[in-house]
């Protein structure tokens, strides 16, 4: 009898701690911690420096500055929001200096 006590006891303690909706390592919201932009609702896990914490950001709207997406998945600048493009350097060269930065423009326009 002890046993099941034990074993009920375990059970709710493993369903209460259980995380909701939110989550811990992915569904992100905007502000929180983050490595890359898989785990962040907005798909945007930002820095401002190389030396800073990345946070998960808010999508570049249309003429704001963005980023090309990169196979990394962290970005200075982040990437357009869904039916804009980023016109920007898309070189070798560009990528590895961190100067591809561009401007978020509306391709249907």
């Amino acid at each position: 009898m002890e046993k099941v006590l034990v074993l009920l006891l375990v059970a709710l303690t493993v369903a209460y701690a259980a995380p909701g909706p939110r989550g811990i390592i992915i569904n992100l919201e905007e502000g929180e911690l983050c490595l890359n932009s898989a785990q962040c609702k907005s798909g945007c896990c930002h820095h401002s420096s190389a030396l800073s914490l990345a946070r998960c950001a808010p999508k570049a709207s249309e003429n704001s500055e963005c980023s090309p997406r990169t196979i990394y998945g962290v970005y200075y600048k982040c990437p357009c929001e869904r039916g804009l493009t980023c016109e920007a350097d898309k070189s070798i060269v560009g990528s590895i200096t961190n100067t591809n930065f561009g401007v978020c423009l509306d391709v249907s326009r």
